[in-house]
């Protein structure tokens, strides 16, 4: 996951702890822009021991981690999203392919580099 990229939540069933300190909580099924990539711990407590990839988003902003040394402000598991899938648009994926499939004379006659009618 990158910095701008858009995602969606996927887990939005949190703890009590969580919901006491966050003030802004993801909601399962909606989408988010990553604001910021970081590695953060698994478990909001002191010290914690295990790391994980954690995400800021842009909708959503909360108070500073009070366990981090910095300060920097409460995140969320990037397990708890998963990357958008863009949909493409299928006629213009259609027209990209016929205009390329038009180069060429398509038979094994050779030609001069005229046009033939």
């Amino acid at each position: 996951m990158i910095k701008g990229q858009k995602v969606v939540c996927i887990n939005d069933t949190f703890p009590a702890l969580i919901r006491a300190i966050y003030k802004q909580l993801p909601v399962k099924g909606t989408t988010y822009t990553i604001r910021e990539v970081f590695l953060g711990r698994e478990k909001v407590v002191k010290a914690g021991d295990s790391a994980t990839v954690g995400l800021l988003l842009a909708e959503l902003t909360n108070p500073p981690d009070p366990f981090h040394q910095g300060k920097q402000e409460l995140g969320f598991s990037s397990e708890r999203f998963a990357p958008l899938e863009e949909k493409t648009d299928e006629s213009q994926v259609g027209e990209e392919a016929g205009e390329l499939a038009g180069v060429g004379h398509g038979d094994d006659k050779p030609h001069s580099g005229y046009w033939q009618n």
